[in-house]
C-alpha cells in the first residue's frame, strides 16, 4: 500500500493506494498520523477511491484511526471508497460508524461542521 498525506485548512487528507492490509507502511502511516495529533491535529478524511482491496487488518486500521480522532474531540471521514469497499462496509456494518464523502468539498465541509 501507497499513502500520502497533506495539511490543509486543518485537515489531515491520507490518500491510500493499492491494498489496505497490515503490513510495515500500515504502520508507518498510523506513526504519522500519531505524530501529527500531536500538533493538535483532530479532522481527517481518508480517500479510499484507489484502494483495490481491504481485509480484517486493513478494517482495523480504519476504526483505529477513527478511534484515535474521535478520542481527542476529533472527527474522521472517508472518501470516496471503491465499490467494492463500500459493500464491505456494509456487510461489516462499519457503514454505520463512518461518515463517506464523494468528494474532498464533501469531506471538509463535514469535518468543519463536525467542530461546532
Amino acid at each position: 500500500m501507497k499513502y500520502q498525506t497533506e495539511l490543509k485548512d486543518n485537515i489531515l487528507y491520507i490518500r491510500l493506494e493499492g491494498d489496505l492490509i497490515a503490513g510495515a507502511d500500515t504502520q508507518q502511516m498510523i506513526d504519522s498520523v500519531d505524530d501529527m495529533q500531536e500538533g493538535n491535529v483532530l479532522l481527517c478524511a481518508v480517500d479510499l477511491s484507489n484502494v483495490r482491496f481491504m481485509d480484517s487488518s486493513g478494517m482495523g486500521v480504519l476504526v483505529s484511526l477513527l478511534t484515535k480522532f474521535r478520542n481527542r474531540g476529533g472527527e474522521l471521514v472517508l472518501i470516496k471508497p471503491s465499490d467494492h469497499i463500500r459493500k464491505l462496509l456494509i456487510v461489516t456494518k462499519l457503514n454505520a460508524i463512518f461518515t463517506i464523502a464523494e468528494n474532498d468539498d464533501f469531506a471538509a465541509q463535514f469535518l468543519k461542521e463536525s467542530t461546532y
